[in-house]
């Protein structure tokens, strides 16, 4: 069986989260949606699952924490270039994301930061790997 990563994120509202993430890049895979639920594919091994909150609960005993003020994790999706990264960013932008602050330069990594509408934090990097330090 293939390895994949599965990312499962609370939402408020599904259609509007999937409507960003579409805006980010994402393709939505009908096939494992419904109402309370949207798969967002970024990769052939790599999804995020939208859930409502009502549907999320039912996966944990823990109450769902506010990503508008807490941080619950750091997601990244990584790029096929600089450029790509701005292009990506622009999108997410436009789909009512938001830049928490400027974007990181380590020289041979390239990053942007963007919040969706339910302050989820995901990281835009490109790294280019003939730059990587040698230890």
């Amino acid at each position: 069986m293939t390895k994949e990563v599965f990312i499962n994120l609370p939402v408020k509202d599904v259609l509007k989260a999937m409507d960003f993430y579409l805006g980010l890049g994402f393709t939505n895979n009908p096939h494992f949606s419904d109402d309370q639920g949207k798969c967002m594919v970024w990769s052939e091994h790599i999804y995020v699952m939208l859930l409502s909150h009502e549907k999320f609960s039912n996966f944990t005993h823990k109450s769902i924490a506010d990503t508008k003020s807490n941080i619950a994790g750091l997601f990244a999706l990584s790029v096929s270039s600089f450029d790509e990264i701005n292009e990506v960013m622009e999108k997410g932008l436009n789909a009512g994301g938001v830049e928490p602050f400027e974007a990181q330069d380590y020289s041979f990594m390239k990053q942007r930061t963007i919040e969706d509408l339910d302050g989820h934090t995901w990281e835009i990097f490109y790294m280019d790997m003939e730059q990587v330090p040698k230890a």
